[in-house]
């Protein structure tokens, strides 16, 4: 008995190579719209756990938007005036 993978497989590669060769485009085709099925499925919800006997409870997403609060009233800007040297009021 011969437990070699190539030559157990042979056979089985050789179906393939046949299969592909008269019927490729059928298996292709074929493969296609299988992929499509079952892209659908998933996004359906194929994969989810079915849970039995919990309520269904459904959730969203909230969003918030807090109005800005209330700054304090701006300071009054502090005039500063200088002094000129050159002028003296009690020459007056």
């Amino acid at each position: 008995m011969n437990l070699n993978p190539g030559e157990v497989l042979n056979p089985v590669f050789h179906f393939l190579d046949d299969a592909i060769a008269d019927y490729g485009v059928y298996l292709y085709i074929a493969l296609v719209w299988l992929c499509v099925i079952v892209i659908a499925w998933i996004f359906s919800g194929g994969l989810r756990r079915k849970i039995r006997h919990q309520p269904h409870i459904t959730s969203s997403i909230g969003i918030v938007i807090l109005p800005p609060t209330r700054q304090p009233p701006p300071t009054p800007p502090i005039i500063m005036h200088e002094l000129d040297p050159s002028r003296d009021d009690d020459d007056g």
